[in-house]
């Protein structure tokens, strides 16, 4: 079920203000996945999401050049979660 707060989450710096915005989709995500939603299904909603609201804000040929950029940034590591073995 979907909550929703009154007052704006204060962020003091705009990295601050990503990081708790991922802390959201992420638990949001976990969520999800516990609730039985295949994760497959779940990134395609969320990547629908992300660029429809993009798409919304900037227009289709701005998120169409950052689209491009994609498979460099995603080759390079940047999308990667570092995992530590125990």
């Amino acid at each position: 079920m979907l909550k929703f707060r009154t007052k704006p989450v204060p962020a003091t710096y705009p990295a601050e203000a990503k990081h708790l915005a991922l802390r959201y989709i992420l638990d949001a995500w976990e969520e999800a996945v516990y609730e039985g939603l295949d994760p497959d299904c779940i990134a395609t909603a969320a990547i629908f999401a992300a660029l429809s609201d993009m798409v919304a804000t900037y227009g289709e040929e701005p998120v169409a050049v950052m689209c491009a950029k994609l498979p460099d940034r995603i080759r390079g590591g940047e999308f990667s979660i570092a995992q530590t073995k125990q």
